[in-house]
């Protein structure tokens, strides 16, 4: 176990569930910051503070990466949001498949004996998070608000496709490059 990830990990997972975040955010952005912060901060925190653990929940990155993207964009369909933001069961069940598959994305991407293929992997999703953010940033209208039975908020949305766009693409597109980075180091003659 290693403390210095584990218990930031751990401490973004309190924060965005426990702290009283609804103040300071739009309902459909305050959404997307717990999505981000699990997927994206507190699952490779985790995953790299218990190694052991990680090891065993470690599956080919592309399958990973394809898990996460089935995940992702179903939770995002607006029969699917709609459940995960009126009902608890189904916010409970849509947080808790977001941290299964980041979970498994990072420790898929992270084994030390496939680098390239993690970071193929990680460069996958951040190119879907990238295309998801994009299209709710560019969406000419709020297309949960119907569903959801509340009113319009297209700059809720709007905001919460750019913390997509401003915590996903980049730690993915970073992870990915570094992964890149040091598999090319290691073949690169003496």
């Amino acid at each position: 176990m290693r403390p210095l990830f584990l218990i930031p990990g751990l401490g973004c997972l309190a924060l965005i569930w426990l702290a009283p975040l609804d103040v300071a955010l739009p309902g459909f952005a305050l959404h997307m910051l717990r999505h981000m912060t699990l997927v994206a901060v507190a699952a490779p925190l985790i995953v790299l503070g218990l190694p052991a653990i990680a090891r065993r929940l470690a599956i080919p990155p592309l399958g990973a990466a394809l898990a996460e993207f089935v995940v992702v964009w179903a939770w995002h369909l607006p029969a699917a949001h709609a459940l995960g933001r009126l009902q608890s069961w189904g916010f409970a069940a849509e947080q808790a498949s977001f941290l299964a598959v980041g979970l498994l994305v990072w420790a898929g991407c992270l084994r030390e004996d496939q680098p390239l293929a993690g970071a193929g992997g990680l460069l996958l999703t951040s190119m879907h998070m990238t295309l998801l953010g994009a299209l709710l940033v560019l969406a000419p209208r709020d297309i949960y608000a119907e569903i959801c039975g509340t009113a319009p908020d297209l700059t809720g949305q709007q905001i919460g496709g750019m913390l997509m766009l401003a915590i996903g693409t980049p730690v993915y597109l970073v992870a990915g490059l570094r992964l890149t980075a040091h598999a090319l180091q290691d073949r690169s003659p003496a």
